[in-house]
Order: structure tokens, then sequence, then C-alpha cells
């Protein structure tokens, strides 16, 4: 893996690996794709064992595989799960015993978006998906970070989080215990069901995967545009979640007054849903008046070859010409 190849650039999420060898000109070698990387359910060497089938593949068609092996001059891995600096320090320690590089950086998969997504590494990212996220960096190495663990490290919003607090306000008005909203009917109709009644039992019982509650997002945000208060209520408070993070974040780093970019990620927010758009817009302008919203449509992989590519200290001629590659 040496013979052109700088940077082994690694974006590894929930469901599934990307990985792109660079070469030190900022041509993109070879990429490949893997599947998920999941620490928690598997164990960490069994997670980076995911992340090496999907390097093999890169390196086979880089045409590299099967030459004296010889590694990268670093690794730039942003990795789900890494939630926490000391999981980053476990993960980096793991991914160094396989000698893949000489350095080995490894950060949460927030900064690759946030990376794709700004011209330096400057800025502030909020993403959106499964859950929700903040990051923020600038150029002389601080940044700006929440765990993000969930509900216990107090964050709100996500898909899943989202489908959940729908859920529980279409529950309340069936049964009488809450005010009516439009959810009694379109949540359960997602599914084919008549009631939520009907998809409550077939939550609990497995009939239909409790995984799947995610689906339910679109179809808020779908009952919000068609006028209903409850559901335009959720909307609404997204948006102040995801303005609570970015400011907060700008103001760590000294942002706040500055125009800096503040990226938007994650199948949520990339969905641009004109109320949610609309408010965060309306949100952030009173809070950070100078941001730039912007959303990342890049992959993440390209965030993490950047931040590769920042550490070995290309030049900017190199980081455009990586960039180009990916449209």
């Amino acid at each position: 893996m040496g013979v052109n190849a700088s940077v082994l650039a690694i974006d590894a999420g929930n469901s599934k690996t990307d990985v792109a060898l660079i070469g030190a000109d900022g041509t993109v070698l070879s990429t490949a794709r893997g599947g998920g990387f999941q620490p928690p359910a598997v164990g960490v060497e069994a997670a980076v064992d995911v992340l090496g089938a999907a390097v093999d593949r890169a390196l086979e068609l880089s045409g590299e595989s099967g030459r004296p092996f010889s590694p990268v001059a670093h690794v730039s891995a942003c990795l789900a799960n890494a939630d926490l600096p000391v999981e980053e320090e476990e993960l980096a320690a793991a991914l160094r015993a396989r000698g893949w590089g000489a350095t080995v950086e490894v950060r949460n998969d927030t900064f690759a978006i946030l990376r794709a997504g700004v011209d330096e590494p400057r800025g502030v990212a909020v993403v959106c998906g499964a859950g929700i996220n903040c990051v923020g960096m600038v150029p002389d190495g601080r940044t700006a970070r929440f765990p993000a663990i969930g509900r216990i490290s107090g964050d709100w919003g996500g898909g899943a989080g989202l489908a959940e607090e729908a859920m529980w306000f279409a529950a309340r008005a069936e049964d009488g215990r809450g005010e009516p909203t439009e959810l009694v009917r379109t949540l359960p109709g997602h599914f084919g069901l008549g009631s939520m009644y009907a998809l409550i039992e077939a939550l609990h019982l497995g009939r239909v995967e409790f995984e799947r509650r995610h689906e339910l997002a679109p179809v808020l945000f779908a009952t919000a545009a068609a006028g209903d208060p409850v559901a335009g209520a959720l909307v609404d408070r997204l948006a102040e979640e995801v303005v609570a993070m970015a400011s907060v974040a700008l103001g760590r780093l000294d942002l706040l007054d500055e125009e800096a970019p503040v990226v938007l990620g994650g199948s949520v927010l990339a969905a641009r849903h004109p109320q949610l758009d609309a408010r965060i817009s309306e949100l952030l302008a009173v809070r950070a008046p100078k941001a730039e919203l912007r959303v990342v449509t890049q992959p993440p992989v390209l965030g993490a070859a950047l931040l590769g590519l920042d550490h070995t200290g290309a030049a900017a001629a190199v980081h455009e010409r990586l960039r180009a590659q990916y449209g």
C-alpha cells in the first residue's frame, strides 16, 4: 500500500464503510465499500476487521495487492461510535496495530461531514440522521463537540427520536390524553394499519420491526407540511435544537461573530424540508447573523481524505484536485 498512496481515508458508519486510497498529488487511486462499523455490538477487533476487509479491497483495486507491504503516510479514519475522546484513542490504537499507516488519527464521523462541506478546516457541522450530533473545528486545531450519546447527554432529535416523539403525541391523541393531531392517522397508515393502537401492538409484538420506526420521520414532516400543528411544533423544536448546537459550537470556537460556515448533513437535514430549513435560517440569523448555512452533498469519505491531507501538509492544489474528483 505504499508505492503511490499517501493517505488512507476511512469513513465508517453504522451501516456501511467507505475507504479511499489517495495519492500524494490528490489523485484517488482506488475506493471500496464495506459493512457497518459497530464496535459496541461486536467488539473493537471484530469491528476493525470489517474496516480491514474494505482496505484489502481498495488495495486490490489499486493494484497494490501482492506487492511488498508499505504503510501509507497517514490513516485518516472518521468512525461512527467514536463519540468520546477516550473511544477515539482506543480505536486509534486498534488501527495503529494493523500497521496501515505511519500515523493514525481517529475522529468521530461527524468531522468527515464537516470537512467535506468546507474549503478549509474551519466551521461547524450539525448532522441529523438516525441521531443528532454537532462538531466544529478551526485551523489551529481547536475543536468543539458534544458527547452525542442520546438523552443522557442532553440530545433531542434525530430520525429515531423524532419518530418516537411523534408516536407519543399520536398515542395520547388517540386515547384522549392529548390534543388532536393527524399523526393519529398518518403514522399507522405508513404501515397499512388503521389506528395507533394497532401500530403500538405491532411494534410491541415484533410484527413491525422496532428499528423501522425511523421510517416515520418523513411521515412527521409530511404531516407538518399539511398544516398539522402538533407535527409542526416538533419540526420547529428540531430547528431549535440544530441552532442551539450550532451556535454553542460557534461560540466555543470564537466564530459566533465571524463569517463562518454551518454545514448541515444527515438524511433528515439533507432532505431539505421547507419548514425546517426556513426555521433554522430564521433562528440562526438571530443567534449567529454572520453564519453561512450550507448543505453538504459530497460523500463523507471525501472529508476524511481532506483531513488526511491537512495532516500531511499537502498544498492547496492537492486538496483541490481531490475535491474535483468528487464533483
